[in-house]
């Protein structure tokens, strides 16, 4: 049975037993607070376990991109060194919402794996929650006894709540579970020991395959647990060890859903894969295909590597990659982008994202594979300096804080750094170093700490958000909560009624203020989380439970929705004037200006970022009205035109904005007319990542700001210029200012000329050698010209010049090409530079070095002297 065959399977199983099939999320969370990205099945149904949100169905069932890499749940460092471990890996899943329980969860899982997939009864072991008495929690009763009509007791295992009872996060839902475990070992092996000794012991042939989830209870953030509204089922089930077990094989690697892009990895790197988990070829290997499939899916999902956030943590795993291919597959060119046509051919029909954004994610691949080669060709030349540096100092360990810093600031992995210095002889301060990334971790602990306390509910209203239609509104606080970070203490409330549009689409949150008679309150920033809209506020009101008035600030909200707005048309423009392989692949939208980054491969030419920019601002003055379509189904807003971005997950019904021609799936706030908008300008266009193009631009009172400043500055120049055609005026100063320094160089080669012969004239014979130093005011590059002439026509020398042309201190060194062998250029000049503070290089033959201290010249005069 192929991958492709078992996935399909499953959802043919579940549609069967009326579950909706429904798509995977995307694998990056856009705005979820709590997590970077997707790691299990249900996290895209977290509002409907809190109760936030309608389910569309009772009864749902999918396959879901599941990224394990950063905070409770995190296989990183695992991948590669055993066979079942994965960052990016799918979670076949089944979920009731307030349906069925316990007793169909478990048949519909039994009948599934031993009747539709033909697992033997006797390979099968489940286990259940045992009970906590610390938590006051009894054994899942219920769950045995149900067990026990499918499968014989001695098969049925206490679990601990370690292992027993899943928990989303500190707080949320949350419930005990009942995992199914598979024992894929021989005959034999099975006849020596027990599978009921092996789960739950890490052994990679008895391994856990499905998790069913009884949702029944939320953990507050004080730990307290409290029964949920409605009970719910939540199943995942590995569908890479799914595949293991039905294809007989005893690693996850050796199935087809790894083996095709193995078999491109041996045929780009000529090395064999073997499958020994201790063969460092192989773990690299191993390494490789898992980052990829990680790598390839949150690209095509729109997070692209950067040195931050989710950004960074892709990073990570792709230069891990990197770094496993070039010390264990001796790659030290760019391969990995290679492997995404496989992965495409492999995916693409069950993950359209993969075959529509193939090319971005080949070439954000590829961009950063030369970059990070280049750090780590770079990383070697400051690795070798550091190994003889400690050498010379008669020690044999690499000091920790050098190690770090090549980690930390230049991107070195410490592991390579280690394996370097083995080779070597030497070791690293292991320890320093861990206290190092220690320390490193509490900073950033200490900048993002924040501790959320539970929300205390008032009197049950309606929580609605009237942005849309007004910016001030009459409102009542339904719910608070305290905040503290490294701020101070705040409280975040929910209103009944909010004008305040929460963060979102790009756009920031609204400010403002909550005020009444009596007192008043600044709102700092409004969020979204777990489907509610959150403002943070300065303080907590004597009377909570008074008649509030919310006013946005009105200023802020009519620059970003004009910003908002105009990405719209420019999106449009783009691909009118670039083509239609344009799509938006992240945005800003503030009130000061707006970034919209887009897929593109080149650098936009003056001639098209002017017709992008006079087609959005003849959109513009065409006082183009804004028609909302606010609750439409998502189908039908397609079948009218709009765009639909990879990415993002959109529900069953949508908002559509269409300006004219313009039409795009949006939640933002936007002008009623683009009129409103007033001037759109373009002030930059660069790139943000391999494929990716940038365009910061402002509109609305920035722009006219920025003409303004134009006028100021124009009126500026003519009265300095005493002109009032100032092009011309400017143009004649260029024609004095060419004339002058024609005339400035032809002195300067006149006085270089009467300097070389005094040079010439100047060299101390040392031995059988000739050594000048001297001392000049002349500027660098008449420095070059005659030191070249100098080494070329004075044998067996060396020659060293010091300029303190424009007070900056520049030493200069040549060697004549019979000496270069013994006398190098660069390193006489980087013991130079030492003295003038500063730093430089060059070749056997020629270097040069700048510096900050002019004073130090003289030092390195004396110094030069005794070469």
């Amino acid at each position: 049975m192929t991958s492709q065959e078992i996935r399909q399977k499953f959802l043919d199983y579940f549609k069967s037993k009326d579950h909706l099939i429904v798509p995977s999320a995307p694998i990056v969370l856009k705005d979820d607070p709590t997590l970077m990205f997707s790691n299990s099945g249900m996290t895209q149904f977290k509002d409907f376990f809190l109760g936030y949100k309608t389910p569309t169905a009772s009864r749902i069932a999918d396959t879901q991109k599941c990224l394990r890499v950063s905070g409770k749940h995190n296989d990183l460092d695992d991948v590669g060194r055993d066979t079942y471990h994965h960052t990016m890996f799918e979670m076949l899943g089944n979920w009731s919402f307030g349906d069925y329980f316990k007793k169909d969860a478990i048949a519909f899982a039994w009948e599934l794996l031993t009747e539709v997939y033909g697992i033997p009864k006797e390979n099968i072991y489940v286990t259940i929650f045992e009970g906590d008495a610390s938590e006051n929690l009894e054994r899942d009763q219920d769950a045995y006894d149900f067990w026990k009509s499918h499968i014989s007791e001695d098969r049925i295992i206490n679990g601990n709540k370690k292992d027993n009872f899943w928990e989303m996060g500190a707080s949320g839902p949350c419930g005990p579970c009942s995992e199914i475990h598979v024992d894929l070992r021989t005959p034999e092996e099975k006849a020596k020991v027990s599978g009921l000794e092996l789960v739950n012991n890490d052994h990679p042939q008895v391994v856990e395959i499905w998790n069913l989830v009884f949702m029944q209870y939320n953990r507050k953030a004080d730990g307290e647990l409290e029964n949920l509204p409605a009970k719910h089922i939540d199943t995942g089930m590995g569908f890479e060890r799914l595949c293991m077990a039905l294809q007989g094989k005893s690693s996850n690697y050796d199935t087809d859903v790894f083996t095709p892009l193995i078999a491109k990895v041996e045929e780009l790197s000529g090395k064999k894969y073997t499958g020994i988990l201790e063969d460092e070829k192989d773990i690299a290997i191993r390494v490789v295909v898992d980052h990829i499939r990680a790598v390839s899916f949150a690209i095509a999902d729109g997070q692209l590597p950067s040195n931050g956030g989710a950004g960074y943590v892709i990073r990570r795993i792709l230069r891990r990659a990197i770094s496993y291919s070039y010390r264990f597959l001796d790659r030290k060119e760019p391969f990995l982008f290679e492997l995404v046509s496989v992965l495409k051919d492999q995916m693409g029909p069950f993950f359209p994202e993969l075959e529509k954004q193939g090319k971005l994610v080949t070439e954000v691949i590829k961009s950063e594979e030369d970059s990070f080669l280049k750090t780590i060709e770079n990383g070697l030349i400051r690795v070798e300096k550091l190994i003889q540096q400690t050498i010379a100092n008669n020690s044999n360990v690499l000091p920790s804080e050098e190690v770090f810093e090549l980690y930390d600031t230049y991107g070195f992995p410490d592991d390579l750094t280690r394996i370097i210095a083995e080779e070597k002889g030497l070791t690293i301060d292991e320890a320093g170093f861990e206290a190092e990334m220690e320390k490193q971790k509490l900073r950033s602990k200490a900048d993002s700490a924040q501790k959320v306390y539970d929300w205390v509910t008032l009197e049950e209203r309606e929580e609605n958000f009237v942005g849309y239609d007004q910016i001030e509104a009459e409102t009542y606080i339904t719910r608070y909560r305290k905040v503290e970070n490294k701020d101070g203490e705040f409280y975040q409330v929910v209103l009944s009624n909010s004008p305040f549009y929460p963060e979102g689409g790009g756009q920031v949150g609204d400010k403002g203020v909550l005020e009444n008679a009596v007192e008043s309150f600044e709102v700092l920033e409004t969020k979204k989380e777990n489907g509610l809209i959150i403002s943070l506020i300065n303080g907590l009101p004597k009377d909570a439970d008074a008649l509030f008035y919310a006013k946005v600030n009105a200023t802020d909200r009519k620059n970003s929705q004009a910003n908002h707005s105009v990405t719209h048309l420019l999106h449009e423009a783009l691909r009118e004037v670039l083509g239609t392989h344009v799509e938006q692949k992240g945005s800003y939208v503030g009130p000061d200006y707006l970034r919209f980054d887009f897929s593109h491969f080149n650098k936009m030419t003056e001639e098209e970022l002017a017709l992008v920019e006079e087609k959005v601002n003849a959109k513009i003055k065409e006082s183009i009205a804004l028609q909302e379509f606010r609750n439409i189904p998502i189908k039908e807003a397609i079948d009218k035109g709009a765009m639909a971005l990879f990415g993002e997950k959109y529900g069953d019904s949508v908002r559509m904005i269409q300006f004219g021609s313009s039409k795009e799936l949006c939640g933002g706030t936007h002008v009623k007319n683009t009129s409103e908008i007033g001037h759109f300008k373009i002030t930059s266009e660069s790139s943000a990542a391999a494929g990716i193009r940038r365009i910061e631009a402002i509109s609305g009172d920035k722009s006219d700001e920025y003409f303004k400043g134009l006028e100021k500055q124009m009126i500026e120049l003519s009265q300095l210029l005493k002109s009032k055609d100032v092009v011309r005026s400017i143009e004649k100063l260029i024609e004095e200012n060419s004339s002058l320094k024609s005339e400035i160089e032809a002195f300067k080669k006149e006085k270089a000329k009467g300097e070389i012969g005094d040079w010439k004239n100047a060299y101390e014979q040392k031995g059988d050698k000739q050594l000048l130093v001297k001392k000049t005011s002349l500027d660098a590059g008449s420095v070059k010209d005659i030191v070249f002439q100098l080494k070329k026509e004075i044998p067996t020398s060396v020659t060293i010049i010091l300029s303190n042309a424009d007070d900056k201190p520049m030493i200069t060194v040549g060697v004549s090409d019979d000496l270069a062998a013994s006398y190098q250029a660069g390193t006489i000049v980087k013991d130079l530079a030492k003295e003038i503070q500063g730093g430089g290089g060059g070749n056997p033959g020629f270097a040069t070095a700048g510096g900050k201290n002019l004073d130090g010249l003289e030092n390195a005069y004396q110094k030069a002297l005794n070469i």
